[in-house]
């Protein structure tokens, strides 16, 4: 007993080996990696369609591609081909006046006489804001001579814009435009026929005519706004006639429905109302 006691325990060592180092191997951290890489562009991908024009998309789109052989619009190099092919004249289309590139360059771009120099151009551009600007001051400065006037002018507003001068008249609660439901014009939109025509008389532009109504509730079952700015339109056209002006002047009368609201209220009163453009010569 006493020998045996003092032999030395047998220990037996198991080592457990893993095979592919387990949760220290890498290749799920690539698939991952792999994983996470394609999902934050998915997501950069869904917001730029939501945060972007269609124009801009396609700015984007054309970014990515071929200049030569896809775009409609060739290069803007200054180089011997001025950024196009020797074949660009046969496979793309010309834009602009006489040059192939969108924006030609002075060596690129035609040099025929256009018949007016930058510094005309620019000069007649300036001419008629200021005369613009004198037909504002002679509309809206009508409103002392008489309390009716000066109610009347609560109703329009003006702005200068690329097309023209727009004189927008719309409706209010107390004093509409047109009796209700219909085409027909109030004493008030005849009021401001005459103090339209009387100031227009002091140019020669064309005018256009644009007619706006507010929305309808979608439980209408039948749907007017189209036929209605269209006729109220007509109306005003026929008003203006009547008042004085020349009917040849009038070059376009359109019926505008409720696309173009200017409320945030699709059915608010503001947004019936009526557009009198005196168009750039």
């Amino acid at each position: 007993m006493t020998a045996q006691a003092n032999v030395a325990p047998i220990i037996i060592k198991k080592k457990k080996v893993i095979k592919g180092g387990g949760h220290h191997g890498g290749a799920w951290k690539v698939a991952y990696a792999d994983f996470v890489t394609a999902m934050m562009a998915f997501f950069m991908l869904m917001w730029l369609l939501n945060a972007t024009t269609e124009k801009q998309r396609k700015g984007i789109a054309d970014y990515f591609s071929p200049t030569i052989p896809i775009n409609r619009i060739s290069g803007g190099g200054d180089g011997a081909f001025g950024g196009r092919s020797v074949f660009s004249e046969e496979t793309l289309p010309q834009n602009g006046t006489g040059a192939t590139a969108q924006r030609p360059t002075e060596q690129g771009q035609a040099r025929g006489d256009s018949g007016m120099s930058e510094e005309g151009g620019a000069a007649n551009a300036d001419a008629e804001n200021q005369a613009f600007e004198t037909m504002e001051a002679l509309l809206l400065g009508h409103g002392g001579e008489s309390a009716v006037m000066e109610n009347a002018l609560k109703h329009i507003t003006t702005r200068v814009t690329d097309e023209g001068l727009i004189i927008e008249l719309f409706a209010r609660e107390d004093s509409l435009l047109f009796e209700p439901g219909t085409d027909q014009p109030t004493s008030l939109l005849r009021s401001l026929a005459v103090l339209i025509v009387d100031m227009a008389k002091t140019v020669t532009n064309e005018v256009a005519v644009g007619g706006h109504v507010p929305a309808k509730p979608i439980v209408v079952a039948e749907n007017r706004v189209w036929d209605m700015s269209a006729q109220q339109a007509t109306a005003m056209r026929l008003l203006l006639e009547d008042v004085g002006m020349k009917a040849n002047r009038i070059q376009r009368v359109t019926g505008h429905a409720d696309r173009e609201p200017v409320s945030r209220d699709p059915m608010a009163l503001r947004n019936n109302r009526l557009e009198i453009v005196m168009l750039r010569e």
